[in-house]
């Protein structure tokens, strides 16, 4: 199976939960899944900026970057980030590969529209394309790449994409079965509760009815978009639910209704679940 492995920034601050997530990814990447990981990392680089002296500005929930904030992001990113969580994963025994967009040009952008002005946002971009091919002769060379949330223009610049865009993108684009946000929540709250199934339909009636908000909003409108575009599954998790929701008897043709009814976090489905199914997807 193809899946994509989406990491929170906020979970990347802590030492002990990447030493455990890589270890559930290095087993699914042994299990012959081929596995792209994606991150962030916007906490850590907003502390960054702040350090060496650059205010950071936001605009709808997306960073104005300008090219000294974007050179930031690709030390940051590619850099910093983009190595430590390699390293985590291939610690654990399966060799990993930190990428970025400018490597083989495996991930194409264009420019952001905000409010009809292409580049309003500076070097904020979106996904146009993804080099398939670069990323299937990593997985028949047994690495598993790790992508850091940049895509290159056809101006050869680099572009910040946001991490949860790009991660139902490139689920999109690769067609993968699965795409899972390890996040740093248990999922989809309303009030205190975890909802632990919901459809593309109604993803548009929690954000109306502001039942949630921020970066969920973002990881939403993100996972209706890749089940759109064919992905099978989105699974919005809490890292230090990690290991039931990436075990490797989760990730087979034919999963029991058992496996799947017992799973932390929130499924997001291309369509609507009865009661019956309903019930049996709670925990």
């Amino acid at each position: 199976m193809r899946i994509v492995v989406k990491f929170a920034g906020a979970l990347l601050e802590d030492t002990a939960a990447v030493r455990s997530l890589a270890k559930q990814v290095a087993a699914l990447g042994e299990r012959k899944h081929e596995i792209l990981v994606v991150h962030g990392g916007g906490r850590i680089f907003t502390n960054t900026l702040k350090r060496i002296g650059i205010e950071s500005k936001f605009v709808g929930g997306l960073r104005v970057t300008d090219k000294e904030t974007r050179d930031a992001a690709v030390m940051v990113f590619a850099g910093l980030l983009n190595k430590q969580l390699s390293a985590a994963i291939t610690a654990e025994g399966q060799p990993a590969i930190g990428i970025c967009a400018a490597d083989a040009a495996c991930f194409s952008a264009s420019p952001l529209v905000h409010n009809d002005v292409e580049g309003r946002l500076g070097y904020v971009g979106y996904l146009t394309s993804l080099n398939v091919r670069f990323l299937e002769s990593l997985w028949k060379s047994n690495l598993l790449p790790v992508a850091a949330c940049l895509g290159l223009g056809a101006d050869n610049e680099l572009y910040n994409i946001n991490a949860d865009h790009m991660a139902a993108a490139c689920a999109e684009f690769i067609e993968a079965d699965h795409l899972i946000y390890l996040t740093d929540v248990a999922g989809v709250l309303d009030g205190e509760k975890v909802l632990s199934a919901i459809s593309c339909e109604e993803v548009d009636t929690l954000i109306h009815s502001r039942v949630v908000s921020g970066g969920m909003i973002l990881k939403l409108e993100a996972a209706k978009r890749a089940l759109q575009g064919g992905v099978r599954e989105v699974h919005i998790v809490g890292g230090n639910s990690a290991a039931t929701a990436l075990s490797a008897n989760r990730f087979v043709q034919n999963p029991s209704k058992s496996g799947i009814s017992n799973l932390p976090g929130t499924r997001v489905l291309r369509e609507p679940i009865s009661a019956g199914q309903f019930a049996s997807a709670a925990f």
